[in-house]
């Protein structure tokens, strides 16, 4: 009996898988990291924190000083909390607006929070509070 196209195609199929293992193998084999000599294996860190396969200079060294090593996130600077401005809008209706003179900023304010009276163009200078709308002018005296 003879062999069918389908068989003979099969055989074939099942003779080129084995070649294309066979052919892995040998590459893996070839390719193995095993056996390499300690050197070959080592990393090393540099001053700056980067892997390098060259071991570093031995003869300089940075002197640092403890005290300056910060541990934790960067200090935050008080903000100054009496800031001076100019008073760009006053309303009949008791509101305004101060243009913060550092950060140009518009900063509401109302009446209620006024020492004194005030008009447009006046110096003043307040204190600031967050509120759920923003900023707020409070504590609002004329200079």
């Amino acid at each position: 009996m003879a062999e069918t196209f389908s068989k003979k195609e099969k055989r074939e199929k099942k003779q080129k898988k084995k070649q294309d293992k066979a052919q892995r193998i040998e590459e893996r084999r070839l390719n193995n990291d095993k056996g390499k000599g300690l050197d070959e294996m080592m990393a090393y860190v540099d001053e700056n924190g980067n892997l390098t396969t060259v071991p570093p200079p031995t003869g300089r060294k940075r002197e640092i000083n403890v005290q300056d090593i910060q541990l934790g996130a960067a200090p935050i600077a008080p903000e100054e909390t009496r800031k001076t401005g100019v008073v760009s809008f006053f309303s009949d209706k008791g509101f305004g607006f101060i243009i913060d003179n550092r950060t140009k900023e518009k900063i509401f304010f109302h009446r209620n929070e006024l020492s004194q009276p005030v008009a447009e163009g006046d110096k003043v200078s307040f204190e600031t509070e967050r509120t759920s709308r923003g900023d707020n002018a409070v504590r609002v005296q004329k200079e």
